[in-house]
């Protein structure tokens, strides 16, 4: 079939691979010499500080007796702790995402008239899928990843915009609303239509309720028969705004302040971000912690045994099992901060 054909690797490309491989090393002697960074990481290893922004801060050391030692952490977003924000509308039982968007992207809470005008145009927003978008786009050739679904789904978007290539702030920041109401949709469509045609479920699309809060409305489209309790709300809505930033220079973020330097459009910009994000070793180490469970439960007979486990990870760290990468993921994530 076409498909087998195109996706095939020949010993040409397997020969051609050899070369890349011989001819495309650095020394990393070089690193260390003209002091060049290795990514978003130094020579040994820790989080690098890649730009400048006011609009949050993470906090992961503080100084005793004149030394830098690791402490619990604090998060701030537009100099606000994240602690205190999530207490504020966890005290008066309301969804706190939008506000926490409406932080981020304005530097300053919004007033009960101004949260709600925020909330009306998000809902707004929402409803504004282009007709047919999800038979047309998300449904045909449905992606096994989310992160492709995603990119893909925003990249075609571009082409309903006819102010696409507009990057005034007003037109950015009008794209960039459009898309924080529009990513729930997208991201729900997307696994559905996996889930139909990748693992043979019964396929549902629900619409978006505008009365309803962003995490709300994620559980409803999500579920069957449309269900949720408040306390599965409320948890989705705090995971939200915990995820929303952290400090400016992880890997997407830090894709998007390169990709926007060069004055592309917003839905290429983004694209490039949800790229970044699919990697292990960012957003995509999700995926590989339950690929590398599953792996430590397959060669792992007692997990009571605490030197089988040990042996193992020991294995992990030095490239011997799973994927060879020398990483246990979903851990050790680079610290951006000063």
């Amino acid at each position: 079939m076409y498909s087998d054909r195109f996706s095939e690797i020949t010993p040409e490309i397997l020969k051609l691979s050899k070369l890349c491989k011989e001819n495309n090393q650095q020394d990393p002697e070089l690193y260390t010499k003209y002091e060049v960074k290795r990514g978003l990481r130094d020579l040994n290893g820790k989080g690098v500080l890649t730009g400048l922004t006011n609009i949050s801060e993470i906090c992961s050391s503080e100084m005793v007796d004149g030394v830098s030692v690791p402490c619990d952490g604090k998060l701030y977003y537009r100099g606000v702790d994240v602690e205190d924000l999530v207490a504020g509308f966890m005290k008066d039982k309301r969804f706190g995402f939008e506000e926490t968007a409406y932080l981020l992207l304005f530097g300053r809470l919004p007033s009960h008239d101004e949260l709600q005008s925020f909330y009306n145009i998000l809902a707004q927003y929402r409803s504004s899928l282009p007709t047919s978008f999800v038979r047309d786009i998300i449904m045909k050739a449905p992606s096994q990843d989310m992160m492709n679904t995603l990119a893909r789904s925003v990249l075609t978007l571009y082409s309903y915009d006819d102010r696409a290539d507009d990057t005034s702030i007003s037109n950015v920041l009008r794209q960039c609303l459009q898309l924080i109401s529009l990513f729930p949709l997208l991201s729900v469509y997307g696994y559905q239509a996996y889930s139909h045609y990748h693992d043979g479920n019964s396929l549902f699309i629900h619409s978006p309720l505008p009365e309803l809060s962003t995490a709300e409305n994620i559980l409803r489209l999500l579920r069957a028969d449309s269900s949720y309790t408040e306390l599965e709300a409320r948890l989705l809505d705090l995971a939200l705004v915990i995820h929303a930033e952290h400090g400016g220079g992880n890997n997407s973020s830090f894709t998007t302040h390169v990709v926007t330097s060069s004055g592309t459009d917003t839905y290429s910009a983004i694209a490039s971000a949800l790229g970044s994000l699919k990697g292990p070793r960012h957003g995509g180490a999700n995926i590989k912690v339950v690929q590398m469970f599953d792996d430590i439960k397959h060669h792992i007979d007692d997990w009571a045994d605490e030197d089988q486990v040990r042996n193992y990870l020991e294995k992990l760290l030095n490239k011997e099992a799973f994927d060879h990468a020398g990483l246990i993921y979903g851990m050790g994530h680079a610290v951006y901060s000063l």
